[in-house]
């Protein structure tokens, strides 16, 4: 594990802060793989990990919108693992 972005009430900030960390401590993350716990609704995520050099994700899945991220995925060369398990309970 490179870094991690957690206790955050957005996903995004959560990876934005997971993303500063792991350059902080001069990791390259090209080539990193991110995974989540939580599915993601909207692409900006795999967006944002893809511009930082992340090439894989692995996610639970389950989202009404998984369809988007998976697109950006095979649109930029990205590999996405769908689990369909999550892990994390309320």
């Amino acid at each position: 594990m490179l870094a991690s972005g957690v206790g955050q009430t957005s996903r995004v900030d959560a990876l934005k802060h997971s993303i500063a960390k792991a350059k902080s401590f001069g990791f390259d993350l090209k080539g990193a793989v991110m995974a989540s716990d939580a599915f993601f609704p909207f692409p900006d995520c795999v967006e944002i990990a893809h511009k930082a050099g992340i090439e894989a994700v692995v996610q639970p899945g389950g989202s009404i919108k998984d369809k988007e991220s998976i697109e950006y995925c095979n649109n930029n060369g990205l590999s996405m693992v769908l689990t369909g398990t999550r892990h994390f309970k309320h």
